[in-house]
Protein backbone atom coordinates (compact mmCIF):
# COMPACT_ATOMS: atom_id res chain seq x y z
CA UNK A 1 0.00 0.00 0.00
CA UNK A 2 1.88 3.75 -1.22
CA UNK A 3 1.13 6.16 1.43
CA UNK A 4 0.90 9.99 0.25
CA UNK A 5 2.17 12.50 2.45
CA UNK A 6 0.56 15.87 2.46
CA UNK A 7 1.59 19.06 4.86
CA UNK A 8 -0.03 22.55 5.19
CA UNK A 9 1.34 24.63 7.33
CA UNK A 10 0.99 28.88 7.87
CA UNK A 11 1.77 31.04 10.77
CA UNK A 12 -0.65 32.35 13.55
CA UNK A 13 -0.95 35.60 14.80
CA UNK A 14 -1.37 34.06 18.39
CA UNK A 15 0.57 31.67 21.04
CA UNK A 16 0.43 27.94 20.74
CA UNK A 17 -1.43 28.09 23.87
CA UNK A 18 -4.12 29.97 22.50
CA UNK A 19 -4.41 28.21 19.28
CA UNK A 20 -4.53 24.78 20.69
CA UNK A 21 -7.00 25.58 23.20
CA UNK A 22 -9.14 27.27 20.50
CA UNK A 23 -8.85 23.08 18.32
CA UNK A 24 -9.85 21.78 21.85
CA UNK A 25 -13.36 23.35 22.36
CA UNK A 26 -17.02 22.65 21.18
CA UNK A 27 -17.75 24.27 17.34
CA UNK A 28 -13.65 23.84 16.29
CA UNK A 29 -14.57 21.28 13.86
CA UNK A 30 -17.79 22.93 12.57
CA UNK A 31 -15.42 26.21 12.10
CA UNK A 32 -13.26 24.86 10.26
CA UNK A 33 -15.58 22.63 8.18
CA UNK A 34 -15.75 24.20 4.55
CA UNK A 35 -19.08 25.50 3.73
CA UNK A 36 -18.93 23.55 -0.05
CA UNK A 37 -17.90 19.91 1.48
CA UNK A 38 -20.99 18.17 2.78
CA UNK A 39 -20.33 16.97 5.90
CA UNK A 40 -22.27 15.97 9.36
CA UNK A 41 -21.17 14.64 12.75
CA UNK A 42 -23.47 11.95 13.46
CA UNK A 43 -21.92 11.05 16.99
CA UNK A 44 -19.01 12.11 19.11
CA UNK A 45 -17.57 10.72 22.16
CA UNK A 46 -14.97 12.53 24.01
CA UNK A 47 -12.65 15.38 23.14
CA UNK A 48 -9.32 15.75 21.01
CA UNK A 49 -7.67 13.61 24.06
CA UNK A 50 -6.43 9.83 23.54
CA UNK A 51 -9.76 7.81 22.84
CA UNK A 52 -11.89 10.58 21.64
CA UNK A 53 -14.03 9.23 18.58
CA UNK A 54 -16.28 11.15 15.74
CA UNK A 55 -18.30 9.46 13.86
CA UNK A 56 -19.24 11.70 10.24
CA UNK A 57 -21.52 11.10 7.65
CA UNK A 58 -19.42 12.68 4.09
CA UNK A 59 -20.01 12.42 0.81
CA UNK A 60 -17.38 10.81 -1.24
CA UNK A 61 -17.44 9.99 -5.14
CA UNK A 62 -21.31 11.03 -5.47
CA UNK A 63 -22.31 8.83 -2.56
CA UNK A 64 -22.95 9.59 1.75
CA UNK A 65 -20.03 7.20 3.27
CA UNK A 66 -19.74 6.86 6.97
CA UNK A 67 -16.28 8.03 8.32
CA UNK A 68 -15.23 6.99 12.16
CA UNK A 69 -12.03 8.84 13.75
CA UNK A 70 -10.63 7.97 16.84
CA UNK A 71 -8.12 10.37 18.82
CA UNK A 72 -4.46 9.16 19.82
CA UNK A 73 -1.32 10.70 20.30
CA UNK A 74 -2.19 13.55 22.37
CA UNK A 75 0.39 16.32 23.98
CA UNK A 76 -1.08 19.32 25.58
CA UNK A 77 -0.47 22.35 24.03
CA UNK A 78 1.40 21.14 21.13
CA UNK A 79 -0.34 18.01 19.11
CA UNK A 80 -3.35 15.50 18.94
CA UNK A 81 -3.77 12.94 15.90
CA UNK A 82 -6.70 11.20 14.41
CA UNK A 83 -6.52 7.75 12.57
CA UNK A 84 -9.64 6.37 10.60
CA UNK A 85 -11.13 3.05 11.50
CA UNK A 86 -13.88 3.19 9.15
CA UNK A 87 -14.33 5.45 5.75
CA UNK A 88 -13.48 6.76 1.93
CA UNK A 89 -9.69 6.04 2.40
CA UNK A 90 -7.87 2.90 2.61
CA UNK A 91 -5.73 4.46 5.36
CA UNK A 92 -5.75 8.00 7.41
CA UNK A 93 -3.64 9.19 10.18
CA UNK A 94 -4.02 13.36 10.64
CA UNK A 95 -1.68 14.78 12.93
CA UNK A 96 -2.77 18.54 14.17
CA UNK A 97 0.43 20.46 15.04
CA UNK A 98 0.92 23.59 16.87
CA UNK A 99 4.94 24.82 17.06
CA UNK A 100 5.97 27.66 19.13
CA UNK A 101 7.20 30.77 17.46
CA UNK A 102 7.92 33.15 20.86
CA UNK A 103 5.22 34.25 23.00
CA UNK A 104 2.88 35.21 21.36
CA UNK A 105 3.38 33.40 17.66
CA UNK A 106 2.90 30.00 16.77
CA UNK A 107 2.69 27.76 13.08
CA UNK A 108 -0.47 25.57 12.67
CA UNK A 109 0.91 22.37 11.08
CA UNK A 110 -1.40 19.65 9.32
CA UNK A 111 0.25 16.86 8.68
CA UNK A 112 -1.60 13.67 6.95
CA UNK A 113 -0.52 10.33 5.93
CA UNK A 114 -3.27 8.39 3.25
CA UNK A 115 -3.55 5.40 1.06
CA UNK A 116 -6.41 5.99 -1.47
CA UNK A 117 -8.86 2.79 -1.89
CA UNK A 118 -8.02 0.32 -4.70
CA UNK A 119 -4.30 0.90 -5.31
CA UNK A 120 -2.93 1.90 -8.43
CA UNK A 121 -6.58 2.32 -9.90
CA UNK A 122 -6.95 4.75 -7.49
CA UNK A 123 -4.37 6.88 -7.36
CA UNK A 124 -4.67 6.72 -11.20
CA UNK A 125 -7.72 8.55 -10.82
CA UNK A 126 -8.04 9.99 -7.82
CA UNK A 127 -4.66 11.22 -6.27
CA UNK A 128 -4.25 14.59 -7.89
CA UNK A 129 -8.08 15.30 -7.58
CA UNK A 130 -7.72 14.63 -3.26
CA UNK A 131 -4.50 16.40 -3.43
CA UNK A 132 -6.01 19.86 -4.86
CA UNK A 133 -9.13 19.31 -2.44
CA UNK A 134 -6.77 18.83 0.24
CA UNK A 135 -4.56 22.17 -0.40
CA UNK A 136 -8.24 24.04 -1.19
CA UNK A 137 -9.67 22.76 2.19
CA UNK A 138 -6.68 23.35 4.58
CA UNK A 139 -6.36 26.59 2.75
CA UNK A 140 -9.69 27.46 4.24
CA UNK A 141 -9.04 25.73 7.50
CA UNK A 142 -5.98 28.24 8.16
CA UNK A 143 -7.50 31.41 7.23
CA UNK A 144 -10.87 30.49 9.64
CA UNK A 145 -8.48 29.89 12.75
CA UNK A 146 -6.35 32.65 12.08
CA UNK A 147 -9.80 35.23 11.47
CA UNK A 148 -11.07 33.80 14.22
CA UNK A 149 -8.37 34.25 16.99
CA UNK A 150 -7.69 37.46 16.06
CA UNK A 151 -11.93 38.46 16.11
CA UNK A 152 -12.02 36.73 19.91
CA UNK A 153 -8.79 38.50 21.01
CA UNK A 154 -9.42 41.68 20.48
CA UNK A 155 -13.24 42.08 21.26
CA UNK A 156 -13.41 39.64 23.61
CA UNK A 157 -9.86 40.26 25.59
CA UNK A 158 -10.33 36.96 27.01
CA UNK A 159 -13.63 37.34 28.88
CA UNK A 160 -16.21 34.69 27.98
CA UNK A 161 -20.13 35.63 27.56
CA UNK A 162 -23.16 33.85 28.02
CA UNK A 163 -25.16 34.34 24.93
CA UNK A 164 -28.58 33.27 23.87
CA UNK A 165 -29.28 32.60 20.47
CA UNK A 166 -32.80 32.82 18.44
CA UNK A 167 -32.39 30.76 14.91
CA UNK A 168 -29.96 28.76 15.63
CA UNK A 169 -30.05 26.28 12.61
CA UNK A 170 -30.29 28.69 10.22
CA UNK A 171 -27.25 29.93 7.55
CA UNK A 172 -26.36 32.46 10.11
CA UNK A 173 -27.02 30.41 13.64
CA UNK A 174 -25.18 27.68 12.21
CA UNK A 175 -21.86 29.47 11.56
CA UNK A 176 -22.38 32.00 14.39
CA UNK A 177 -22.88 29.28 17.24
CA UNK A 178 -19.46 26.95 16.86
CA UNK A 179 -17.27 30.58 16.30
CA UNK A 180 -18.91 31.96 19.72
CA UNK A 181 -18.14 27.95 21.29
CA UNK A 182 -14.83 27.71 20.45
CA UNK A 183 -13.82 31.14 21.56
CA UNK A 184 -14.85 30.20 24.96
CA UNK A 185 -18.25 31.66 25.45
CA UNK A 186 -21.70 30.04 26.53
CA UNK A 187 -24.21 29.31 24.24
CA UNK A 188 -27.95 28.89 24.91
CA UNK A 189 -29.98 27.63 22.14
CA UNK A 190 -33.51 29.10 22.14
CA UNK A 191 -35.24 26.89 19.77
CA UNK A 192 -39.16 25.57 19.33
CA UNK A 193 -38.37 21.82 19.99
CA UNK A 194 -35.09 21.06 22.56
CA UNK A 195 -32.79 18.68 21.70
CA UNK A 196 -29.91 19.47 23.73
CA UNK A 197 -29.58 20.01 27.83
CA UNK A 198 -29.50 23.34 28.33
CA UNK A 199 -31.83 24.63 25.33
CA UNK A 200 -34.75 26.68 26.45
CA UNK A 201 -37.77 26.40 24.64
CA UNK A 202 -40.15 28.96 22.75
CA UNK A 203 -43.25 28.92 20.36
CA UNK A 204 -44.10 32.75 19.67
CA UNK A 205 -47.15 31.41 17.84
CA UNK A 206 -48.77 30.37 21.56
CA UNK A 207 -46.60 32.95 23.58
CA UNK A 208 -44.82 30.20 25.17
CA UNK A 209 -40.80 31.11 26.33
CA UNK A 210 -38.56 29.54 28.89
CA UNK A 211 -38.01 32.99 30.77
CA UNK A 212 -35.67 31.30 33.96
CA UNK A 213 -33.09 30.22 31.30
CA UNK A 214 -32.55 33.71 29.83
CA UNK A 215 -32.03 35.63 33.28
CA UNK A 216 -28.74 35.97 34.08
CA UNK A 217 -27.46 36.43 30.33
CA UNK A 218 -24.93 38.78 29.39
CA UNK A 219 -25.96 38.78 25.94
CA UNK A 220 -29.55 37.43 22.94
CA UNK A 221 -28.43 37.42 19.61
CA UNK A 222 -32.10 37.07 17.67
CA UNK A 223 -31.92 35.75 14.27
CA UNK A 224 -35.30 33.57 13.81
CA UNK A 225 -37.38 34.23 11.05
CA UNK A 226 -39.60 32.71 7.95
CA UNK A 227 -36.95 32.35 4.93
CA UNK A 228 -38.53 35.15 2.67
CA UNK A 229 -37.37 33.51 -0.54
CA UNK A 230 -38.88 29.75 0.53
CA UNK A 231 -41.61 29.95 -1.79
CA UNK A 232 -43.74 32.28 -4.03
CA UNK A 233 -45.58 35.13 -1.72
CA UNK A 234 -49.11 35.06 -1.27
CA UNK A 235 -51.35 36.20 1.18
CA UNK A 236 -50.44 33.76 3.53
CA UNK A 237 -46.72 33.05 2.91
CA UNK A 238 -46.61 36.86 3.49
CA UNK A 239 -48.45 36.87 6.65
CA UNK A 240 -45.88 34.10 8.01
CA UNK A 241 -43.19 35.83 7.24
CA UNK A 242 -44.61 38.99 8.87
CA UNK A 243 -45.63 37.38 11.68
CA UNK A 244 -42.23 35.17 12.51
CA UNK A 245 -40.07 38.14 12.53
CA UNK A 246 -42.83 40.19 14.22
CA UNK A 247 -44.02 38.05 16.93
CA UNK A 248 -41.40 36.12 17.99
CA UNK A 249 -39.61 39.53 18.59
CA UNK A 250 -42.29 41.18 20.42
CA UNK A 251 -42.45 38.14 22.54
CA UNK A 252 -38.56 37.95 23.13
CA UNK A 253 -37.94 41.70 24.06
CA UNK A 254 -41.42 41.75 26.62
CA UNK A 255 -39.43 38.35 28.31
CA UNK A 256 -36.07 40.28 28.63
CA UNK A 257 -37.68 43.19 29.53
CA UNK A 258 -39.30 41.71 32.71
CA UNK A 259 -36.43 39.01 33.40
CA UNK A 260 -34.80 40.27 37.39
CA UNK A 261 -31.49 40.26 35.64
CA UNK A 262 -31.71 40.93 31.93
CA UNK A 263 -29.20 40.76 29.33
CA UNK A 264 -27.05 43.87 28.55
CA UNK A 265 -27.61 43.42 24.63
CA UNK A 266 -30.21 42.47 22.72
CA UNK A 267 -28.39 42.33 18.93
CA UNK A 268 -31.82 42.02 16.84
CA UNK A 269 -31.99 41.12 12.72
CA UNK A 270 -33.17 43.55 10.59
CA UNK A 271 -32.88 43.48 6.52
CA UNK A 272 -31.81 46.00 4.15
CA UNK A 273 -35.51 45.46 2.70
CA UNK A 274 -35.93 48.25 5.34
CA UNK A 275 -34.77 50.79 1.91
CA UNK A 276 -36.75 49.58 -0.68
CA UNK A 277 -36.03 50.15 -4.19
CA UNK A 278 -34.08 53.27 -3.90
CA UNK A 279 -32.37 53.54 -7.44
CA UNK A 280 -28.52 54.81 -7.33
CA UNK A 281 -28.96 56.56 -4.05
CA UNK A 282 -26.44 55.88 -1.33
CA UNK A 283 -28.45 54.53 1.78
CA UNK A 284 -27.46 55.27 5.53
CA UNK A 285 -28.80 54.26 8.73
CA UNK A 286 -30.17 58.01 8.18
CA UNK A 287 -31.72 57.02 5.28
CA UNK A 288 -35.67 56.97 5.02
CA UNK A 289 -37.66 53.84 4.89
CA UNK A 290 -39.30 52.61 1.24
CA UNK A 291 -42.39 51.26 0.18
CA UNK A 292 -43.78 47.95 -0.08
CA UNK A 293 -44.51 44.70 1.43
CA UNK A 294 -40.72 44.06 2.69
CA UNK A 295 -39.66 47.82 4.37
CA UNK A 296 -43.53 47.73 5.95
CA UNK A 297 -42.43 44.22 8.05
CA UNK A 298 -38.75 45.54 8.73
CA UNK A 299 -40.54 48.83 10.28
CA UNK A 300 -42.52 46.52 11.95
CA UNK A 301 -39.49 43.84 13.02
CA UNK A 302 -37.59 46.50 14.38
CA UNK A 303 -40.22 48.33 16.25
CA UNK A 304 -41.41 45.42 17.96
CA UNK A 305 -37.69 45.59 19.96
CA UNK A 306 -39.54 48.44 22.20
CA UNK A 307 -39.80 46.81 25.09
CA UNK A 308 -36.37 45.71 25.37
CA UNK A 309 -34.75 49.47 24.86
CA UNK A 310 -37.46 50.70 27.64
CA UNK A 311 -35.68 48.29 30.13
CA UNK A 312 -32.32 50.09 29.07
CA UNK A 313 -30.88 47.03 26.99
CA UNK A 314 -28.53 48.09 24.59
CA UNK A 315 -30.48 47.18 21.15
CA UNK A 316 -28.82 46.77 17.91
CA UNK A 317 -30.43 46.12 14.76
CA UNK A 318 -28.60 44.97 12.19
CA UNK A 319 -29.91 45.43 8.82
CA UNK A 320 -28.26 42.71 7.21
CA UNK A 321 -27.56 42.70 2.93
CA UNK A 322 -27.63 39.79 0.85
CA UNK A 323 -25.84 37.23 3.16
CA UNK A 324 -23.12 34.83 0.46
CA UNK A 325 -22.47 31.74 1.42
CA UNK A 326 -22.43 28.35 -0.90
CA UNK A 327 -24.12 26.67 2.32
CA UNK A 328 -27.44 28.39 1.54
CA UNK A 329 -28.97 31.60 0.75
CA UNK A 330 -28.90 33.51 -2.74
CA UNK A 331 -25.61 32.42 -3.68
CA UNK A 332 -26.38 28.55 -3.12
CA UNK A 333 -29.09 28.73 -5.60
CA UNK A 334 -27.42 30.71 -8.17
CA UNK A 335 -24.08 27.98 -8.13
CA UNK A 336 -25.56 25.31 -10.47
CA UNK A 337 -26.78 27.39 -13.11
CA UNK A 338 -24.04 29.24 -13.22
CA UNK A 339 -21.06 25.99 -13.37
CA UNK A 340 -23.28 25.12 -15.78
CA UNK A 341 -22.47 28.25 -17.97
CA UNK A 342 -26.35 28.93 -17.68
CA UNK A 343 -26.23 32.15 -15.60
CA UNK A 344 -26.41 35.66 -16.71
CA UNK A 345 -27.85 39.22 -15.35
CA UNK A 346 -31.06 39.70 -14.06
CA UNK A 347 -33.38 42.63 -15.75
CA UNK A 348 -31.42 45.58 -17.19
CA UNK A 349 -28.09 44.63 -14.25
CA UNK A 350 -28.06 48.01 -12.91
CA UNK A 351 -29.74 47.23 -9.83
CA UNK A 352 -27.53 47.72 -6.72
CA UNK A 353 -26.79 44.52 -4.84
CA UNK A 354 -25.73 45.39 -1.50
CA UNK A 355 -23.94 42.10 -0.27
CA UNK A 356 -21.97 40.60 2.76
CA UNK A 357 -20.37 37.45 3.33
CA UNK A 358 -20.91 35.01 5.80
CA UNK A 359 -17.73 35.32 7.72
CA UNK A 360 -18.05 39.21 7.66
CA UNK A 361 -21.93 38.43 9.42
CA UNK A 362 -20.63 36.80 12.08
CA UNK A 363 -17.58 39.40 12.46
CA UNK A 364 -20.31 42.11 12.70
CA UNK A 365 -22.19 40.15 15.51
CA UNK A 366 -19.32 39.88 17.42
CA UNK A 367 -18.65 43.06 17.15
CA UNK A 368 -22.04 44.50 18.15
CA UNK A 369 -22.45 42.10 21.33
CA UNK A 370 -18.97 44.19 22.54
CA UNK A 371 -18.98 47.69 21.42
CA UNK A 372 -21.17 49.60 23.87
CA UNK A 373 -21.45 52.74 21.55
CA UNK A 374 -23.15 50.80 18.96
CA UNK A 375 -27.09 50.91 18.95
CA UNK A 376 -30.02 51.04 16.94
CA UNK A 377 -30.32 50.45 13.38
CA UNK A 378 -26.76 48.75 11.85
CA UNK A 379 -26.41 48.56 8.09
CA UNK A 380 -24.68 44.76 7.69
CA UNK A 381 -23.51 45.19 4.53
CA UNK A 382 -20.00 45.57 2.54
CA UNK A 383 -18.89 49.01 2.24
CA UNK A 384 -18.61 48.32 -1.45
CA UNK A 385 -21.85 47.35 -3.16
CA UNK A 386 -21.81 46.08 -7.08
CA UNK A 387 -24.54 46.03 -9.53
CA UNK A 388 -26.52 42.95 -10.73
CA UNK A 389 -24.48 43.05 -13.80
CA UNK A 390 -21.09 43.41 -12.33
CA UNK A 391 -21.49 40.79 -9.58
CA UNK A 392 -22.99 38.65 -12.60
CA UNK A 393 -19.72 38.61 -14.10
CA UNK A 394 -17.50 38.24 -11.39
CA UNK A 395 -19.19 35.07 -9.91
CA UNK A 396 -18.47 34.11 -13.78
CA UNK A 397 -14.87 35.23 -13.56
CA UNK A 398 -14.51 33.02 -10.27
CA UNK A 399 -16.20 29.88 -11.34
CA UNK A 400 -14.76 30.31 -15.29
CA UNK A 401 -17.83 30.14 -16.71
CA UNK A 402 -19.46 32.48 -19.22
CA UNK A 403 -22.61 34.60 -18.20
CA UNK A 404 -24.49 34.89 -21.05
CA UNK A 405 -28.02 34.05 -20.39
CA UNK A 406 -29.76 36.87 -18.94
CA UNK A 407 -33.03 36.73 -17.09
CA UNK A 408 -35.50 39.43 -18.34
CA UNK A 409 -37.61 41.11 -15.80
CA UNK A 410 -40.76 40.31 -17.34
CA UNK A 411 -39.76 36.66 -16.92
CA UNK A 412 -38.68 37.07 -13.15
CA UNK A 413 -41.83 38.28 -13.01
CA UNK A 414 -43.61 35.40 -14.19
CA UNK A 415 -41.84 32.82 -12.92
CA UNK A 416 -41.35 34.63 -8.95
CA UNK A 417 -44.46 37.17 -8.64
CA UNK A 418 -44.33 40.23 -6.31
CA UNK A 419 -41.21 38.94 -4.75
CA UNK A 420 -39.17 39.34 -7.83
CA UNK A 421 -40.16 43.11 -7.90
CA UNK A 422 -38.69 43.29 -4.12
CA UNK A 423 -35.92 40.76 -3.84
CA UNK A 424 -34.26 40.54 -7.29
CA UNK A 425 -35.27 44.00 -9.37
CA UNK A 426 -35.05 46.34 -6.57
CA UNK A 427 -32.19 48.58 -6.40
CA UNK A 428 -30.81 49.15 -2.89
CA UNK A 429 -27.54 50.77 -2.61
CA UNK A 430 -26.51 50.36 0.84
CA UNK A 431 -23.54 51.54 3.20
CA UNK A 432 -22.07 50.39 6.50
CA UNK A 433 -22.00 53.52 8.08
CA UNK A 434 -22.20 53.35 11.33
CA UNK A 435 -20.16 49.76 11.37
CA UNK A 436 -17.30 51.52 9.57
CA UNK A 437 -17.24 54.67 12.48
CA UNK A 438 -17.66 52.43 15.64
CA UNK A 439 -14.25 50.49 14.47
CA UNK A 440 -15.21 47.41 12.10
CA UNK A 441 -13.08 46.28 9.47
CA UNK A 442 -14.27 43.94 7.10
CA UNK A 443 -12.39 40.54 6.49
CA UNK A 444 -13.91 40.85 2.55
CA UNK A 445 -14.23 44.32 1.55
CA UNK A 446 -14.72 43.58 -2.08
CA UNK A 447 -17.06 40.70 -4.18
CA UNK A 448 -14.30 38.75 -5.60
CA UNK A 449 -11.63 38.07 -2.85
CA UNK A 450 -14.88 37.11 -0.82
CA UNK A 451 -16.59 34.94 -3.45
CA UNK A 452 -13.03 33.02 -4.00
CA UNK A 453 -13.06 32.34 -0.03
CA UNK A 454 -15.95 31.01 -0.38
CA UNK A 455 -15.56 28.72 -3.24
CA UNK A 456 -12.84 27.50 -2.81
CA UNK A 457 -10.96 29.78 -5.77
CA UNK A 458 -7.76 31.52 -4.12
CA UNK A 459 -4.65 31.05 -5.97
CA UNK A 460 -2.78 28.14 -4.76
CA UNK A 461 -0.61 27.94 -2.22
CA UNK A 462 3.11 26.93 -3.46
CA UNK A 463 4.62 22.91 -3.06
CA UNK A 464 7.98 23.30 -1.45
CA UNK A 465 7.98 19.64 -2.20
CA UNK A 466 6.04 17.89 -4.26
CA UNK A 467 6.97 14.52 -3.99
CA UNK A 468 5.09 14.48 -0.23
CA UNK A 469 3.19 17.58 -1.29
CA UNK A 470 4.27 20.38 1.88
CA UNK A 471 2.25 23.27 1.22
CA UNK A 472 4.16 26.37 3.15
CA UNK A 473 0.87 29.31 3.29
CA UNK A 474 1.95 32.66 2.05
CA UNK A 475 -1.02 34.71 2.90
CA UNK A 476 -0.70 37.25 5.70
CA UNK A 477 -2.63 36.08 8.90
CA UNK A 478 -6.09 37.96 9.14
CA UNK A 479 -5.43 41.47 11.33
CA UNK A 480 -8.76 42.88 12.41
CA UNK A 481 -8.35 46.07 11.65
CA UNK A 482 -6.13 45.99 8.27
CA UNK A 483 -7.93 46.30 5.02
CA UNK A 484 -8.72 43.38 2.54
Amino acid sequence: MKLEHFVFRSPMPASADSVFAWHCRPGAFERLSPPLESVKVLERTGGVEDGGRVVLSVRAGGFWRRWTAEHCDYEQGRQFCDVQTEGPFAQWRHTHRVVPDGPDKCFLEDDIEYALPFGFLGRLLGGSLVGRKLERMFRYRHRITAGDLCLHEKYSGGQPMKIAITGSTGLVGSALVPFLNAGGHHVTRIVRTSTTEGDAVWNPGTGQIDAARLNGLDAVVHLAGENIAARRWNAEQKARIRDSRVQGTKLLCETLAKLQRPPRVLISASAIGFYGDQGDRELTEASPSGSGFLPEVCREWEAATEAAKKASIRVVQLRFGVILSPGGGALAKMLTPFRLGLGGRIGNGRQWMSWIALDDVVGCIHHALATDSLHGPVNAVSPRPVTNREFTKTLGKVLWRPTLFPMPGFMARLAFGEMANELLLASTRVLPRALLDSGYRFLYRDLESALRHLLGKDKPAPAANEHTRVYLSHYQPVEVGADR
